[in-house]
């Protein structure tokens, strides 16, 4: 455990659920653990008793990834945890396909509606398409990504290839979205189980996260936008090559700001915790250290690629350095359109970054 981390408490020690199983967190609140296919190895899901124009069920938050080893533990949960009563919604934080991957099963498997912001609805219906003559939108993967990733300096041609190979990833982790959705908006009041949940949204991370806080349990389903040992991925890719997300995420944290100390935090990945104000504090100083680290790094020109092994000081592998690259390049863009970097393209057609004033 990390220092940051010791300053957080976990109610539930080093106590997960089984597979197939559930924990009970809060009345009437279980929590899911599901395995995921990358180095970040699980994702937490929530079930909610509830009950919708007088049926009695469960809501549930956040899916998993479409793999038929996640749809058979679905069904161990709901021969274990549901007490024959069928799941009434779907609600989904946002369109990483660790979030929404089996929305569109576990919509159809129940019939049960999709809840979602409007933005990350639209962009997981887009990414979901099959990838055409080796191109397709779905996030860090395909040609337009390789360029993208060559105009910010990785050379490597077999790390090249294997992102250009990856083309369809985002549909085989998503292969199918509903065809309708129930929008939710920031500041949206959702009554579950009798009591009220209030949608807060963020951004940065992706393009319209929703987290969902309840007043009466004080507890946060924090989604990825506040995690307790890592930190929340913000990256650059070549879908929005000028994005500057890095402001907008931590702009976002402000929203937490109200919530009371004792808050309990549902993170889509680690343990439930409390000491939400402290980690958002943790955030704040984590960024601003890589930010300085950056722009002392920039006092001669810098590409991405150059930036990666200051920020990141492990192996990599693909999966990870195409995020690592994109989060170099956030950071690169926070420092260029606050005015402390200027960049410029060589003619080796790279992008660099030089720290304003700076002489070579």
């Amino acid at each position: 455990m990390n220092p940051n981390e010791k300053k957080l408490d976990y109610p539930w020690g080093d106590l997960l659920p089984e597979p197939g199983q559930t924990r009970t967190v809060a009345d009437g609140l279980r929590w899911i653990r599901m395995p995921l296919p990358f180095a970040l190895d699980h994702i937490n899901l929530w079930l909610l008793r509830d009950e919708i124009d007088g049926r009695q069920g469960w809501t549930i938050v956040d899916c998993g990834v479409s793999r038929d080893e996640v749809k058979a533990l679905w069904e161990e949960v709901f021969e274990n945890a549901l007490e024959g009563l069928p799941v009434l919604r779907v609600i989904v934080t946002h369109m990483h396909p660790d979030h929404v991957g089996l929305a569109h099963w576990l919509c159809e498997r129940w019939n049960a509606p999709l809840w979602m912001t409007a933005t990350d609805f639209m962009t997981a219906r887009l990414w979901s398409r099959p990838a055409v003559n080796g191109t397709n939108a779905g996030g860090p993967n395909g040609q337009s990504a390789v360029e993208h990733f060559i105009r910010h300096g990785l050379a490597d041609p077999e790390a090249q290839e294997k992102i250009r190979q990856r083309s369809s990833y985002y549909p085989s982790l998503v292969p199918d979205v509903p065809a309708r959705f129930h929008r939710i908006m920031d500041g949206d009041r959702i009554t579950i189980g009798g009591r009220e949940w209030r949608v807060i949204v963020g951004y940065g991370h992706a393009p319209e996260h929703a987290s969902l806080y309840c007043d009466t349990l004080q507890v946060l389903i924090s989604g990825d936008m506040v995690l307790p040992r890592i930190s929340t991925n913000i990256s650059v890719f070549d879908f929005e090559p000028d994005a500057n997300p890095l402001p907008l995420y931590l702009n976002s944290l402000r929203a937490y700001d109200s919530l009371p100390e004792g808050t309990l935090v549902l993170p889509s990945h680690g343990r439930p915790f409390r000491g939400l104000h402290e980690r958002i504090g943790q955030q704040h100083a984590h960024h601003a250290e890589r930010l300085q680290e950056v722009l002392d790094a920039c006092v001669q020109p810098q590409s991405v690629t150059d930036i990666v092994p200051i920020m990141f000081r492990r192996q990599l592998d693909l999966h990870q350095l195409t995020f690592a690259m994109g989060e170099a390049l956030a950071h690169l863009h926070a420092l260029y359109f606050e005015g402390k970097l200027n960049r410029s393209t060589g003619r080796d057609g790279v992008v660099r970054f030089l720290r304003a004033g700076a002489v070579t």
